[in-house]
């Protein structure tokens, strides 16, 4: 799962678990949003490898969310981070200059906590993550095994502390007991600034290999975070909603599930240096409009 090649191929094996879309037949080469900024009443961000590379923004991209608000586009950015909470999503975005305002952000922890209940779930977590919006019971799940046999349910937010040996308490721990397990970050892979980093999708599909079964993906390209977007935007009809991402099964896939318009953006997330079009056609997922940044 280090090369473009390996994570493509691991998201066609597990395409079967992911949404079916009606996409595009084609699509069109432009050279910035503001070509397509007509046919737009709102525009969608992914946030790695649109928006922001690690910590770093990307060139460009704060200047072109203040001129896409000008033109009387709203803005809304729809991240797969579940690592950390709404409010540390919003302080993040802020730092990297983007201006965002707290309702213009929805991430998959933000679904991820619609879908909670509660019982007592056993939570994977970074170490700096709190976890005090979380309004369940919770238990962290580390190297006992015993906390794993206790709680009533599993939700896999980060794999900053996650390893091989953890997944197999997992995995054993679901294998004895069924219980669900909620991964709130179905991304497999995200870019960073030297590479990709595995996350929480990447470890639930291996245990749906396994055959276990109650597992929720939640997160692009699952509907859940799509249609807090579309509460957000009550008036905008969704072929009016237009979203920019680097991935093809997560944003552009799940994007075109919901019958919105997509563009792939090129230049920095994972498709930097690829022939995307050698991409699309294989996946036969085709974003209505290409761009290398946007």
């Amino acid at each position: 799962m280090d090369t473009v090649a390996t994570i493509f191929d691991r998201y066609e094996a597990v395409r079967h678990r992911l949404p079916s879309a009606s996409v595009a037949t084609a699509t069109a080469q432009i050279g910035s949003l503001h070509d397509i900024a007509a046919q737009a009443d709102a525009f969608v961000f992914d946030a790695y490898g649109v928006l922001n590379i690690g910590e770093a923004g990307i060139p460009g991209a704060s200047q072109r969310l203040r001129e896409l608000r000008d033109t009387g586009c709203r803005i809304r950015i729809l991240s797969n981070a579940a690592s950390y909470s709404h409010a540390g999503a919003v302080t993040k975005f802020r730092k990297l200059g983007m201006g965002v305002r707290d309702h213009e952000i929805i991430t998959s922890r933000d679904a991820t906590l619609a879908q909670l209940d509660g019982r007592l779930w056993g939570c994977i977590a970074a170490v700096e993550d709190d976890l005090s919006d979380i309004p369940c019971p919770t238990r962290r799940l580390v190297d006992d095994p015993a906390s794993y046999d206790q709680v009533d349910g599993f939700v896999f937010l980060s794999t900053e502390v996650w390893s091989l040996d953890r997944q197999a308490l997992l995995e054993d721990a679901l294998l004895k007991r069924p219980r669900p397990l909620i991964i709130a970050n179905a991304d497999l892979v995200a870019p960073r600034e030297h590479g990709f980093s595995l996350e929480p999708g990447y470890f639930g599909h291996l245990l749906a290999d396994r055959g276990i079964r109650d597992i929720r993906f939640v997160g692009k390209p699952f509907p859940a975070v799509y249609e807090m977007i579309e509460a957000s935007l009550p008036e905008t009809p969704p072929g009016r909603i237009v979203m920019c991402g680097d991935t093809l099964h997560t944003d552009i896939l799940g994007a075109a599930a919901r019958g919105w318009q997509t563009v792939l953006v090129e230049h920095d997330g994972l498709f930097s240096g690829q022939d995307t079009g050698a991409y699309v056609n294989r996946a036969r997922l085709f974003p209505n409009w290409r761009l290398s940044r946007i």
